[in-house]
């Protein structure tokens, strides 16, 4: 299931993984959202593209796993492709990944990719919470602007909550997600999150499209490097 963005040559993005696209109107956001993007006069829209599911995991493999960063090198040559492809003529720069800070949850929640789950990753009752944003670009672009999808919230309804379960490091205890439990329970000796959140494992909802252990212990490697770098004293 695929985001309705109505792009141009949607099917070459969604074979390549990158099966979730929306259009935003610049004039249509909140102006602090916008404004550390600096946006050029000639830049009129914001598209954001992520990914749902394994298929964009498969691509990178498939394609070899290149530079520090192989998921978001991917996934910014796509976009590139793509927009030779699809929009020859259009001027686009790309605003993450990179430098700029980008409000990429607020976005999210916006498109209605984007309800936070007790654990902290975004999720919806479709893909459950796998899946990620992964490149967006401003355009001088005037394609129609993407309505906010809904694919509905399943954590109000949820009565076992078998996330806060699973939470070792009681980093969920109460309902109330904690940052400080969570770091520490992923730095502990034998730490069995250290390379995948057991909460987010754990929880039900888009159990389908769940992430090969591959790539989860790819991510996770990098979120646990940089909390070893900011924990060091």
């Amino acid at each position: 299931m695929n985001s309705p963005a109505n792009l141009p040559a949607a099917d070459f993005l969604n074979h390549a993984g990158l099966n979730r696209q929306h259009v935003f109107d610049l004039d249509a956001l909140p102006a602090d959202l916008v404004a550390p993007l600096t946006p050029a006069p000639h830049e009129r829209q914001l598209i954001l593209f992520g990914h749902g599911g394994r298929r964009l995991w498969e691509c990178v493999q498939e394609e070899g796993m290149r530079g520090m960063h192989p998921i978001d090198e991917y996934s910014v040559r796509v976009v590139e492709s793509w927009l030779k492809l699809a929009l020859p003529m259009a001027r686009a720069r790309t605003v993450f990944p990179g430098t700029q800070r980008i409000g990429l949850q607020r976005l999210g929640a916006i498109a209605g990719w984007h309800r936070a789950s007790p654990f902290m990753v975004g999720i919806d009752s479709v893909w459950g919470s796998w899946f990620a944003y992964r490149v967006a670009i401003l355009t001088d672009t005037q394609l129609p602007a993407s309505a906010p999808v809904d694919n509905g919230y399943p954590c109000t309804s949820c009565a076992d909550k078998p996330c806060i379960e699973a939470c070792t490091a009681n980093a969920l205890a109460g309902g109330t997600f904690n940052l400080t439990a969570c770091n520490a329970g992923r730095l502990a000796a034998n730490s069995r999150c250290a390379l995948g959140c057991l909460a987010r494992s754990a929880c039900p909802v888009g159990a389908e499209h769940r992430y090969d252990e591959s790539q989860i212990r790819h991510s996770a490697s990098g979120s646990l490097a940089t909390i070893r770098r900011y924990q060091a004293p």
